[in-house]
């Protein structure tokens, strides 16, 4: 047992490292430039806000956007698809999608094998996010590498802390804001990662379902017209950390 469970943790600390030293390659490598408003930006109108002049919504739709070259990305592994930054979480990694869900859940960004895995978007999405739940996955690594900072979302400091309340992708056409509404705890399940919906009052349904599983609330209302961004990552015995983000902004390349 001692001996097996000594491989273990020399396997699990050289994923760790090679995780660490890709991920460290990558950032040194990619500049995430900051995009202010400008012709190309597109705001979603929230229609739930129009007498709330206090909801963050109105400070964030002001603040920047993130761009990336993704094509770089994309000459060093094919299967990449965007980039994706949490604010106050060590999120800010390049996503992958391929044909399954299994694959990336035990090979890294470099399609080495590696049981930390790496960030990537569920194969039933579509690349352009025109889906209406567009969810991206990531294992929660005890060093908090991956999605293992995800679990600071549950925290009131992280709440409190308002600018963390927006998730920030950029892909090959567009660069895209999301705003929070939803963070739980969760049993493993299929319904929060449903992708596909018969029609508005399924998937309005679906929406208030999800936001009032919410831990806290973030004020944020949400309608069958918006398109939603789901993160998801295991937490220990079978439970999930669930984030729900709705669009604000594109800004169009």
């Amino acid at each position: 047992g001692l001996i097996i469970s000594l491989l273990q943790i020399f396997f699990w600390s050289n994923d760790n490292n090679n995780i660490l030293k890709l991920s460290e390659d990558i950032s040194k490598n990619t500049e995430v430039k900051m995009i202010d408003n400008d012709k190309n930006t597109e705001v979603i109108e929230d229609k739930s806000l129009k007498n709330d002049k206090d909801n963050s919504y109105w400070q964030f739709i002001k603040m920047p956007l993130i761009d990336v070259d993704i094509d770089k990305l994309i000459n060093q592994n094919k299967d990449t698809v965007g980039w994706i930054n949490v604010n106050n979480t060590n999120i800010n990694y390049p996503f992958v999608q391929t044909k399954d869900n299994k694959y990336y859940l035990k090979h890294a960004f470099d399609r080495s094998w590696n049981e930390a895995g790496w960030v990537f978007l569920d194969y039933r999405n579509n690349k352009d996010f025109s889906s209406r739940n567009n969810i991206i996955y990531g294992h929660s690594r005890l060093d908090k590498t991956m999605f293992g900072s995800l679990r600071n979302v549950l925290n009131d400091d992280w709440y409190n802390n308002k600018s963390n309340h927006v998730i920030r992708l950029s892909t090959q056409s567009e660069n895209t804001m999301w705003q929070v509404f939803s963070v739980y705890k969760i049993l493993e399940e299929s319904y929060y990662i449903t992708t596909d919906f018969s029609d508005d009052t399924e998937y309005s349904k679906f929406l208030k379902t999800i936001k009032n599983r919410s831990v806290h609330d973030f004020g944020v209302g949400v309608s069958s017209d918006d398109k939603i961004l789901t993160l998801s990552t295991c937490s220990s015995n079978n439970k999930r950390i669930v984030v729900h983000a709705k669009l604000i902004k594109r800004g169009y390349k």
